[in-house]
C-alpha cells in the first residue's frame, strides 16, 4: 500500500507539473472582440502571483504610449516558443523585444499603418532550484536578476512599441547553448552595460534556444563551486552545447596550485567531461581582448598564458574552439585607439541617471560592443562547423571583425533602468 501511495504521489507531482507548463494566448489588440482561445489584456491586466501574468516592472501600456513596457507570466523552468504579432491597425510602429535580463530578440521591427508582422523566437527561463534543498549560490547583487525568478519576463521597446497578441508555449524539441562565463558573457539587466550572451539570441531562429549561466566576477572554478555547472547539468540533454569562456578573473589567482596550466586547465576539463557524460557539445571560447594598447596603436594581449592554454585543451581533448581572443583583438585594432572605446563603457559623468563619475572601462562592453562581439561568436561558430549556424537568422549577413558596423548605424532602444556599480571583474 505504501508503494501505491507513493506511485500516486509521483504522478499527481508529475501531473501538476506538466498541467503548469501550459501555452499561454493574449490578445493586447483594441479590438473589442477578444481572440478565440485569448485572454484580454488591459491596461488594468497588472501582475500578481494569483493571476500569474500581468503588466510588470514599469506603468502599464495603454496601447497608444510609446514608452516601454514589460509583460510577466508565471512559468515552470525550461524552454518556450514565444510568438509575437507585432503592429497596429491605426498607426505604424518601431518594436524591439527583449526577454528576461535584456536578452535581445527581435530588433527594431517597423511596421506601416495597418500592417501586423508575426515573429517567433525560443526563449529559456530558469530559477534557482536545482532538486531537493539544492541551490544555486548567486550573489547578492542577483537576487533581483530577472533571469533568477519565477516569471518569464519581456520587454517591448522602441521608437513606437505596438503589440497586437503574444503566445508563449513550452518546447522540448530544441537545441539549448548553454553559456558558461563572466561579465564579458552575462545578461546585464541594467544600462549601460552589455555582454554578447545577450546579444547573440537575435541572430538566431526558433529553432535554437540560448541559455545564458554567465555572471559577473566569476572564473572557471567559482562557477562549478557555486552549482551554476550543476544547475546546467540537471536540464541539459542530449544534443545540446555548452560554450564555456573563462581567463579574465582566472589569471587573477595566485594562490598554490593556480595557473593557466594548473587549476584552470584542470576545471576546464571538468566543464568538458560534464557535458559528454549527458551526450551535449562542449565548445570552449577564448577570452575577449581588454582594450589595452602599445606605443604604436597595436593591441597588446593582457591574458598571458590562458588564451594558450584553452587552445591547448581544445586539441588535446578534441573540443571545438571559438578564437574570441583573435577576433574581439581585430576589432579593436580596425576601429583603433579613440574609436575603440566605443566598443567597451566609456561615456563623460551625467550620460545616464545618478552618474556623477565619468565610466572608463577597457574590460566591460558597451551595448554596441557586445552586439558586434556577439557576431564574433557567430563567425566562431560557423568556422567551428556547429550544426546550429544552420538556424541563423535569414537577416544574418556574415561579419568580418576587421571590418566592423558603424558605431553610428547602431540603435539601441534604452531600458529604463540604469546601474552605477560596475560589474564585478576586470
Amino acid at each position: 500500500m505504501k508503494k501505491i501511495a507513493l506511485l500516486l504521489n509521483v504522478l499527481l507531482v508529475a501531473t501538476i507539473c506538466v498541467a503548469q507548463k501550459q501555452t499561454y494566448k493574449f490578445d493586447f489588440s483594441s479590438d473589442k472582440k477578444v481572440k478565440e482561445g485569448y485572454l484580454k489584456v488591459t491596461p488594468q491586466t497588472l501582475f500578481n502571483n494569483e493571476q500569474g501574468y500581468g503588466y510588470d516592472l514599469q506603468p502599464a501600456w495603454d496601447g497608444k504610449s510609446n514608452k516601454p513596457f514589460f509583460f510577466s507570466v508565471n512559468v515552470p523552468d525550461g524552454n518556450y516558443k514565444v510568438t509575437v504579432v507585432i503592429g497596429s491597425k491605426n498607426e505604424p510602429s518601431s518594436t524591439t523585444v527583449r526577454g528576461e535580463s535584456r536578452r535581445l530578440f527581435i530588433e527594431n521591427l517597423s511596421t506601416k499603418k495597418g500592417e501586423l508582422k508575426t515573429e517567433t523566437f525560443t526563449i529559456n527561463k530558469r530559477n534557482i532550484k536545482i532538486s531537493g534543498k539544492e541551490r544555486v549560490r548567486i550573489k547578492s547583487r542577483e537576487k533581483n536578476k530577472l533571469n533568477w525568478d519565477d516569471k518569464l519576463t519581456l520587454e517591448f521597446n522602441g521608437e513606437s512599441p505596438r503589440l497586437n497578441s503574444l503566445i508563449i508555449e513550452p518546447v522540448e524539441n530544441v537545441p539549448t547553448v548553454y553559456l558558461c562565463g563572466n561579465s564579458t558573457v552575462v545578461d546585464y539587466d541594467n544600462e549601460p552595460w552589455g555582454a554578447w550572451g545577450q546579444m547573440i539570441p537575435r541572430f538566431f531562429t526558433d529553432k535554437v534556444c540560448i541559455a545564458n549561466h554567465a555572471e559577473s566576477g566569476l572564473s572557471a572554478n567559482t562557477f562549478i563551486s557555486g552549482n551554476r555547472l550543476k544547475k546546467i547539468m540537471s536540464q541539459i540533454k542530449k544534443g545540446d552545447y555548452l560554450l564555456v569562456e573563462f581567463g579574465h578573473n582566472d589569471q587573477k589567482q595566485k594562490q598554490p596550485g593556480t595557473g593557466a596550466y594548473f587549476s584552470f586547465v584542470y576545471n576546464l576539463k571538468i566543464f568538458i567531461d560534464e557535458a559528454r557524460a549527458k551526450g551535449a557539445n562542449p565548445v570552449l571560447v577564448t577570452p575577449t581582448c581588454r582594450r589595452r594598447f602599445d606605443k604604436e596603436g597595436k593591441s597588446v594581449n593582457t591574458h598571458g598564458e590562458y588564451p594558450d592554454a584553452i587552445r591547448w585543451v581544445a586539441q588535446k581533448e578534441n573540443v571545438p574552439l571559438i578564437e574570441l581572443n583573435g577576433m574581439t583583438t581585430m576589432l579593436c585594432d580596425a576601429l583603433g585607439v579613440d574609436g575603440s572605446m566605443k566598443l567597451y563603457v566609456h561615456y563623460p559623468a551625467g550620460t545616464f541617471p545618478g552618474q556623477t563619475r565619468e565610466f572608463k572601462d577597457n574590460s566591460h562592453f558597451s551595448t554596441y560592443g557586445a552586439y558586434e562581439t556577439a557576431k564574433c561568436v557567430v563567425e566562431g561558430m560557423k568556422k567551428a562547423k556547429l550544426d546550429i549556424v544552420n538556424y541563423l537568422r535569414a537577416d544574418y549577413k556574415g561579419f568580418n571583425p576587421a571590418q566592423p558596423d558603424k558605431f553610428e548605424t547602431f540603435k539601441w532602444n534604452l531600458c529604463p533602468f540604469t546601474e552605477i556599480e560596475k560589474p564585478d571583474g576586470n
